[in-house]
């Protein structure tokens, strides 16, 4: 809310807008679950929304309208101010190999153990598809 009260008062309507986007999804949500939603829910919600901007950006690129890929790389850049701090490559290997440990990965079927373990602790710090890729190396290796 401060984040809109101040985009507000600069006259960024591209950042109000933005901001209220979010707010309305995160919004839609509580509606959806008929509660408040708790900080990782609405940290996923947000995700989802920087999700979807990185699809239509390639759609848009396809497309060859590069007006609308700035426009979603904005939305991107000002959503990802409200997601926690990401991980680095060298953190996230870390997390992996706690997680490996943790459900005795031996075979590439104890990949769903390992997601299990790991995907909660890094919630909005790093992409689903970036930990998939690198926990399946991880078992091809």
């Amino acid at each position: 809310m401060e984040e809109m009260r101040s985009a507000a008062k600069e006259k960024d309507r591209l950042k109000l807008s933005i901001i209220r986007l979010a707010l309305a999804a995160v919004q839609n949500k509580e509606k959806e679950l008929r509660r408040n939603v708790s900080e990782e829910e609405a940290i996923q919600v947000i995700s989802g929304l920087i999700k979807k901007g990185k699809e239509s950006i390639e759609q848009f690129k396809a497309g060859q309208r590069s007006d609308l890929v700035a426009k979603e790389e904005k939305e991107i850049e000002v959503l990802q101010t409200f997601l926690p701090q990401q991980l680095t490559p060298e953190e996230l290997e870390v997390e992996i190999s706690k997680a490996w440990e943790e459900a005795e990965a031996s075979t590439p079927k104890d990949m769903g153990k390992v997601m299990k373990i790991l995907m909660p602790r890094i919630a909005g710090r790093a992409e689903g598809k970036v930990v998939n890729e690198l926990v399946r190396k991880r078992f091809s290796v």
